[in-house]
C-alpha cells in the first residue's frame, strides 16, 4: 500500500479590503517598529562635523523621546476624560437644580410619590400563564343575550347621567350600559324578585342599579361602594342568570362546570356568600319552569366529602377561598374548561400582596376568555390602576369615594387610657341593646376580652384566625341566631360579613390601616339602617393613624373630638397637596409613609431572610 503523503493545507490568500478614498486623505498604517527603523536610518545617515552619529546612542535617545511622548499622550487623554465627565456631571446637576428651583414643595412631593408608586407597581397583569406566554389579548368583552327594555335603550344619554347624579353614582369607561331603577326592568325572573320583596328589598341600591346592568351586559366591572350597600347581590345575580341560561340550553351532567367562580379572602365571607347563592337559587327553583342550580362551597377547614353529592352532578357555581380552590383544581375534582365568570369580593385584599400569587395560579386554570368582576368598599388607586390594566374595557362603578365611611354610621371616637379600657367597655355596652361586635387587632386581646365579659355575666363568643373552623362557625352561628349577645373578633370578621340588626360596633384597639377601620365600622348601618361605632384611642395609637381618622370624620360630616382637632398635618405646613394615599386610601398621609406599604415591605424582607436562612438562594 502506497504511503499517503500528508500535506499542510494551504491557507487561502488573505482577503484584500479596499477602502473608498474619495478625498485622497487615507494614509496606510505603518507599524511602530518599522517607523523606528526608518527614523533611525534617516538620523544615522546625517553627519555631525563630517562624522557618523553613534547608532546605539541614537536608538536610546529615540526610545526615551517616544516613551516621554506616549506618557504625555496618556496623561492628556486621562485629563481630557476627567474634565469631560466632571463638566457633564456639573451641567446635569446645575440643570436639575434649575428645574428643582422652579418646582414647588408640592410638586416635589408628588414626584417622589409617583416614583415610589412606579417602583411598587406590579408589572404583570392578571392573566393565565398560557395567555401571557402566547401573548393572547382579548380586545372585546364577552357577548351576552341580555338587553335592557326598549324604552331604556332609547333613553338619551343625558337622562342616564341625571339618574346617576340622583343616586351619586360615578362611572368611567366606554359604552356604559344604562342604569335601571327597577328589578323587573332588569329582566330578573319573577321568583327571585318575589323573594327579594319578601326580604323587604323592593328597589335596587345605587351599586345594584348600575352594577347589575353592566354585569348582565358581559362587561368587566370594578365596583366600589360603601359597606352594607348590597354588593353581594350585584355580583351573585349575574352569575346565577348566566348559569341558568347555560343549564336551560343543555343540562349539565357529572364532570361539567362550573360556569362561574366567586373568590373571597376569608372562610366566613365565602360561607356567607355561598348561603346567599343557595337561597336565591332555591327561590328560583320553586317555580317548576326553572331547573335547579348546583353550588359548591370550597373553603379550608371543612371536608369536601360532605359535598360529594354536589360534585356527583353538574356544577354551576363555586364559592371559594384561594387555597382550597387551588387544591381542588390541582386534584382535578373539577376544571375551568368552560368557566367564563370570575368575581373577586373584597378585591383589594384578593389582589394584595398576600393573595396575588394565588390569584395568578387560579388564573392559569382558565382555558378561555372570562368576564371579570372586582368588588370592594375600599379600593385604593394602586389597585384600581392595576385592575384597569388587567380587565377588558372595564367599567368603573363608584358610589362615593373608595374607602369612604358609611354615612349611616355615627362615629364616636373617645380617648381611653389603656388600663381603663376593660372597665369602660362595660359602660359602652349599655349604649344600645345587643347584638354588639367588639373588634381588636390582637388575638390574645380578643380572648382576654371574651373571658372578662364572661366573668361579668355577658354572653360572648370570640373569633380569630387561630381558632379552628368549628369554633369559628359556632361563634358566627350562635351570634347570628341571637343565642349570644356579643361577638369579640379580630380583623377576620370585618370583611364583608353581614349580621342582622347590629346597632353598635366597638373598636377596642384602633387598627393601623384606616381601610380596616372602615370595614369594621361597616358591620353596622347596613341596608339603609343606622348604627353607632365607638372607637377607643390613646397614646398607643400612632399620630398618623389619628390623622387618617380625623380626615375620615371630617369627610363623613362627623363630630371631631378636641384631641383630634389639635393634630396638625405636616404636609399642610410644607404646602403639599392633601390627596389620599394611592396604596391604602388614607387621607392623612402620602405613599412615602404609608403603614400598609411599610408592613408589606417588612413582610417581604422577613420572607427573604427566611429563605436565606434555609439556604434557598
Amino acid at each position: 500500500m502506497d504511503s499517503i503523503k500528508r500535506r499542510r493545507p494551504r491557507s487561502p490568500s488573505p482577503a484584500i479590503y479596499k477602502l473608498d478614498d474619495e478625498d485622497g486623505s487615507y494614509e496606510p498604517y505603518v507599524p511602530i517598529a518599522q517607523r523606528r527603523q526608518e527614523k533611525l536610518a534617516r538620523l544615522s545617515s546625517l553627519g555631525v562635523n563630517g562624522e557618523k552619529l553613534n547608532v546605539k546612542k541614537l536608538q536610546e535617545e529615540l526610545d526615551e523621546r517616544e516613551d516621554a511622548q506616549r506618557e504625555e499622550e496618556i496623561r492628556r487623554e486621562k485629563a481630557r476624560k476627567e474634565r469631560t465627565l466632571l463638566l457633564e456631571a456639573q451641567e446635569v446637576h446645575s440643570r436639575k437644580a434649575a428645574e428643582d428651583s422652579k418646582k414647588t414643595a408640592n410638586e416635589k412631593a408628588e414626584e417622589a410619590d409617583a416614583e415610589i408608586l412606579e417602583a411598587i407597581k406590579s408589572r404583570r397583569k392578571l392573566a393565565s400563564d398560557m395567555e401571557l406566554a402566547k401573548g393572547i389579548q382579548y380586545m372585546e368583552p364577552l357577548k351576552t343575550s341580555w338587553r335592557p327594555p326598549r324604552y331604556i335603550r332609547e333613553r338619551k344619554p343625558e337622562e342616564d347621567n341625571r339618574l346617576r347624579e340622583k343616586y351619586h353614582i360615578l362611572v368611567e369607561g366606554d359604552d356604559i350600559p344604562p342604569p335601571i331603577e327597577h328589578f323587573s326592568d332588569m329582566k330578573i325572573p319573577e321568583p327571585i324578585v318575589e323573594h327579594l320583596r319578601s326580604k323587604r328589598i323592593v328597589n335596587p341600591t345605587p351599586i345594584q342599579l348600575q352594577g347589575i346592568p353592566v354585569a348582565f351586559s358581559g362587561r368587566d366591572i370594578i365596583g366600589i361602594a360603601f359597606t352594607g350597600s348590597g354588593k353581594t347581590l350585584a355580583f351573585c345575580l349575574p352569575l346565577i342568570m348566566m348559569a341558568l341560561e347555560e343549564e336551560m340550553k343543555l343540562p349539565f351532567i357529572r364532570g361539567e362546570g362550573p360556569v362561574g367562580i366567586i373568590l373571597c379572602p376569608s372562610r366566613e365571607l365565602a360561607n356567607q356568600t355561598y348561603e346567599n347563592v343557595v337561597t336565591w337559587c332555591a327561590a328560583l327553583a320553586k317555580d317548576a319552569k326553572y331547573p335547579p342550580l348546583n353550588a359548591l362551597l370550597c373553603i379550608g377547614g371543612i371536608s369536601m366529602n360532605d359535598q360529594s353529592h354536589v360534585l356527583s352532578k353538574g356544577l354551576h357555581i363555586v364559592v371559594a377561598t384561594p387555597g382550597r380552590l387551588i387544591d381542588m383544581l390541582e386534584k382535578k375534582r373539577f376544571t375551568f374548561n368552560n368557566c367564563k365568570y370570575l368575581c373577586m369580593d373584597e378585591a383589594d385584599r384578593m389582589i394584595d400582596l398576600g393573595f396575588e400569587d394565588d390569584v395568578r395560579t387560579i388564573m392559569s386554570f382558565f382555558k378561555n376568555q372570562r368576564q371579570t368582576l372586582l368588588f370592594s368598599a375600599t379600593m385604593p388607586k394602586k389597585i384600581q390602576d392595576f385592575a384597569r390594566e388587567s380587565l377588558i374595557k372595564p367599567v368603573l362603578v363608584n358610589v362615593g369615594r373608595a374607602g369612604a365611611a358609611n354615612l349611616d354610621v355615627l362615629q364616636v371616637v373617645e380617648y381611653v387610657k389603656q388600663e381603663a379600657k376593660m372597665v369602660y367597655l362595660l359602660e359602652c355596652l349599655q349604649k344600645t341593646p345587643p347584638p354588639v361586635i367588639i373588634f381588636s387587632e390582637n388575638k390574645n386581646e380578643v380572648d382576654d376580652i371574651q373571658e372578662y365579659l364572661l366573668l361579668k355575666g355577658v354572653e360572648a363568643v370570640a373569633i380569630h384566625g387561630s381558632k379552628s373552623q368549628e369554633e369559628r362557625q359556632y361563634a358566627i352561628k350562635s351570634f347570628k341566631s341571637g343565642a349570644k349577645d356579643v361577638m369579640v373578633a379580630s380583623g377576620v370578621a370585618s370583611k364583608g360579613l353581614d349580621f342582622n340588626d347590629i346597632q353598635h360596633v366597638i373598636i377596642f384597639s384602633m387598627p393601623k390601616e384606616i381601610e380596616d377601620y372602615v370595614h369594621q365600622i361597616g358591620r353596622t348601618g347596613r341596608s339603609g339602617k343606622t348604627g353607632i361605632a365607638t372607637t377607643f384611642v390613646n397614646m398607643n395609637t400612632s399620630e398618623q393613624t389619628l390623622l387618617d381618622l380625623k380626615y375620615l370624620l371630617i369627610e363623613a360630616g362627623q363630630k371631631v373630638p378636641p384631641f383630634l382637632s389639635t393634630i396638625d398635618d405636616p404636609r399642610a405646613a410644607q404646602g403639599n397637596s392633601l390627596t389620599g394615599c394611592p396604596v391604602c386610601g388614607g387621607l392623612g398621609h402620602g405613599i412615602s409613609n404609608c403603614p400598609k406599604l411599610e408592613d408589606a415591605q417588612r413582610r417581604q424582607m422577613a420572607s427573604h431572610r427566611t429563605v436565606d436562612a434555609e439556604g434557598g438562594y
